[in-house]
Formats: C-alpha cells, structure tokens, sequence
C-alpha cells in the first residue's frame, strides 16, 4: 500500500501565534534598514522572504542580503519566544488530529509553510506539535518564494527519504487561507481548508478546496477528509 504525504500549513491551521508573526516583519525591516516601516502587507498564506520582499519594494529598499533578511527574521521571533508563548496556543484539535493521524501506518506527516525553517521549528516545538511531524521533508518558506513550488520540495526530500514516489494522489496539503488552496491545487496536490483563520467556508472552497472544515475539534471528520482523498490509506488498529 503506498504512503500518503501529509503536509501541514502551521498558522491559522495548526496554531494561534497571537498575531506575533505578523509584528515581527516591521522589526526586522527597521533592523536590517535603519527606518520605520510605514506601509502593511498582506502576510496570510505567503513566505515570509515574500512578504519581506514586498516591504522592501514598498518603501524603496533594494540589495538586501537574503541571508540577513533571514538571520533577522529567526532573531526577531526569538526574542519574543516568551510572548509568543503566552499568547499563542495550538487551535483545537490540533493535538489530537496530528496524533490520530500519525496512528496511520501509510501517512508522513510534515509542513508547508511560509515560516523559515528556523521559525517553524521554533513555533512547533514551543507548542509541543513537533513530535507529530517529520520536520526533515517539510517545505519551508527559504525554500522557495513561492508556496506552489514548496509542494515539489517536500515531495522530493519525502522521496530521498522513504524510498518512493509521492504524486499528486499521494499528496495531501491541509491549509486554512485561498492560498494555500491556491499552493497545493496549482502544486499539484489534494487540498483540504480549515476555516479556522480569517478566511470563510465559503472562500476556501471558491479557491478550489477539495473538501473544507470548519476547524479540526472533530478529529474522527479530519480523519474521514483524509481517507476520502486518499482512499488506500488504512488505521493502523
């Protein structure tokens, strides 16, 4: 029986961080260039070095290296570990999803996310999801600006590392934002949305998901969605 790849978006789907992802790009920006950022983006679904990059073209910055944009990045989170610890929180049924579904003898689970790796470690292992994921075939957002091309990344490093193809039946991206839908269809990927952040039922399944939650408490309907788009996929009991 084949494995599927499960691949994990990390805010608004997994956690809350509180909206401290978001407060850590005006601060590195002012870091890494002596001024105040005075313009907002869109974060929601995107790389961080994406969104990095629009703040940036915003205010005129050019010739930043990438390589400091990311050490800065990773500081920043960082220093607000405390912070984040006290105001963010893995949503409901997170926890229990993740462990029912790694109770799947066929399934790898990972991440898809926007988050630097450094980052995504740091807010997995602060809320105690990391034990549920093989972090080493996750796709990162210094892998790629764009979150389509981190689905090809995840299935080459699952493949090196299991021994086996996973194609785009194989593949299962769960998401909570129009792109992450947009990612995993355009990816080549099954996708499942969870309306559990800003974005309604309603546009995640205009975006193109292949079935939508209203959020993860019920974790016998998480793993039904699952099974439904991978049918060869079996409980290990």
């Amino acid at each position: 029986m084949k494995r599927l790849l499960l691949l994990w978006d990390i805010d608004g789907t997994l956690i809350d961080d509180g909206h401290i992802g978001e407060a850590v790009y005006p601060l590195a920006f002012e870091r890494l260039t002596g001024r105040s950022a005075l313009h907002r983006v869109i974060t929601a679904g995107r790389t961080e070095p994406d969104v990095m990059d629009e703040l940036f073209r915003r205010h005129g910055v050019s010739g930043v290296e990438p390589s400091r944009v990311a050490a800065e990045l990773a500081t920043q989170l960082r220093r607000r570990t405390a912070e984040l610890r006290t105001v963010g929180r893995p949503l409901p049924g997170a926890v229990e999803a993740l462990r029912a579904l790694g109770a799947q003898r066929h399934v790898v689970q990972s991440v898809l996310t926007g988050n630097l790796r450094a980052n995504a470690l740091l807010k997995l292992r602060l809320f105690g999801l990391a034990q549920f994921l093989d972090l080493a075939v996750g796709a990162y957002g210094g892998d790629a600006r764009e979150r389509a091309a981190l689905v090809q990344v995840a299935r080459r490093r699952a493949a090196a590392a299991y021994g086996r193809a996973f194609d785009a039946d194989g593949t299962v991206l769960i998401g909570d934002t129009p792109r992450d839908v947009q990612a995993g269809r355009t990816g080549g990927a099954r996708v499942i949305a969870v309306a559990s952040g800003a974005s309604s039922a309603a546009a995640l399944r205009e975006a193109g998901a292949d079935a939508v939650l209203a959020a993860l408490r019920d974790t016998e309907a998480v793993v039904r969605a699952v099974q439904a788009l991978a049918p060869g996929v079996r409980s290990s009991g």
